[in-house]
């Protein structure tokens, strides 16, 4: 149901600075010499050894105090205390995270905690976390546990996007599926007069008008570049198609979200990690199927849906619930449904749910995906 706030005032977040580029990596000491000289970096474990040693070299030639610790961990309260305590021993003027969403979540942390500026650096554009104000925190055993907000975004974001570009393709794809879903979970919560993630801490505030349309400027851009840029990057190649996705996934989808927030097409994400016999997806993936979820919640123009659909068909994102790897049952339909309904987003659609309407919802979408695929020859 609608959340009818209580305020006509709105509010805006976004990264202090945010650069994207080739090579831009080789930069890294140009932009950390604004902070201070001692530059601590938390490293994935798949980049550590050969990005510590190609950054130290970086270091030596300019000049400043290099230190890197490998993340290959769960981003949890014990880890995070640990690695500051490493951290502090070196008196960091900045920290540093480079790698996948956990990994940056780890670096927002210990820099808050820290009171130090961070700099974020991910290695695909598989997901918008990069220019968000918060981190998504886990139990040792992988268990989601809960969201730790800060009071400001990242102090930069830098993005090499010859390491995107070199990165398997699935992620690139996967980032378009989240992205796909900010401009129709926007539009819901301006329909529902739902609150933003922005300043929370100071109380609940509403959508800018820019915010708006940069959703907007996310969809348009995706549509016109996603199919280019998935043939381009298949092959490692850095194309103005591949860039313009780079910026999509990472910048407008991240401005998008935190600042007109999520709706169903997040809710029936949340509510597939949840079907216990659910095969390994990526986030953006099951974002995407959730769109389409959400579109046939709001009874979307039929040009609509198939714009949708076939996009989602050309570029290899999922239609239907066993592209998913969830087997499409009634119980896994309830089980999607309850989670979702339970934990999630519907609230912010500007129309009430049940269970029972969910899974009818789940199944109409895994059924048109199904029709379209056979339609469309995928």
């Amino acid at each position: 149901m609608a959340n009818n706030l209580k305020t006509t005032s709105a509010s805006w977040g976004s990264p202090g600075r945010y650069i994207q580029g080739p090579n831009e990596l080789d930069n890294l000491p140009k932009h950390t010499s604004k902070y201070g000289e001692n530059v601590f970096a938390i490293i994935d474990q798949f980049f550590f050894e050969g990005l510590t040693n190609r950054i130290s070299k970086l270091y030596e030639v300019a000049g400043g105090a290099f230190k890197s610790v490998v993340f290959n961990t769960e981003v949890t309260v014990e880890k995070v205390a640990e690695t500051v305590e490493t951290a502090k021993k070196f008196s960091p003027s900045v920290v540093i995270g480079i790698g996948g969403g956990k990994t940056l979540d780890s670096a927002k942390a210990v820099a808050d905690d820290l009171h130090v500026p961070v700099i974020v650096v991910p290695t695909s554009a598989s997901t918008d976390a990069a220019t968000s104000s918060l981190s998504v925190f886990y139990l040792a055993n992988g268990e989601h546990s809960h969201a730790r907000h800060y009071f400001k975004n990242p102090d930069l974001v830098l993005v090499d996007s010859k390491i995107i570009a070199d990165a398997p393709v699935r992620f690139l794809v996967s980032g378009m599926g989240d992205a796909l879903a900010t401009v129709f979970e926007a539009k819901a919560n301006n329909a529902s007069d739902s609150a933003n993630y922005i300043a929370g801490e100071s109380g609940a505030y509403r959508r800018t008008k820019t915010a708006m349309v940069v959703a907007q400027a996310c969809y348009d851009m995706l549509i016109e570049n996603g199919f280019k840029a998935k043939i381009a990057a298949e092959n490692h190649l850095l194309t103005e198609a591949v860039e313009t996705i780079i910026e999509v996934n990472t910048l407008m989808s991240g401005l998008g979200f935190e600042n007109t927030g999520c709706a169903a097409a997040h809710s029936v994400c949340e509510g597939i990690t949840a079907v216990p016999d659910a095969g390994k997806t990526l986030h953006g993936e099951q974002v995407a199927f959730g769109t389409i979820c959400q579109l046939i919640a709001e009874n979307a123009p039929t040009d609509l849906l198939e714009e949708v659909i076939y996009f989602c068909l050309s570029v290899g994102l999922p239609v239907t619930l066993e592209d998913v790897k969830v087997n499409p049952t009634k119980e896994n339909a309830r089980i999607i449904a309850e989670y979702s309904v339970k934990n999630s987003y519907w609230s912010a659609q500007p129309f009430p749910v049940t269970v029972e309407s969910v899974m009818d919802i789940v199944l109409a979408a895994d059924a048109m995906g199904r029709h379209y695929k056979e339609e469309m020859g995928f």
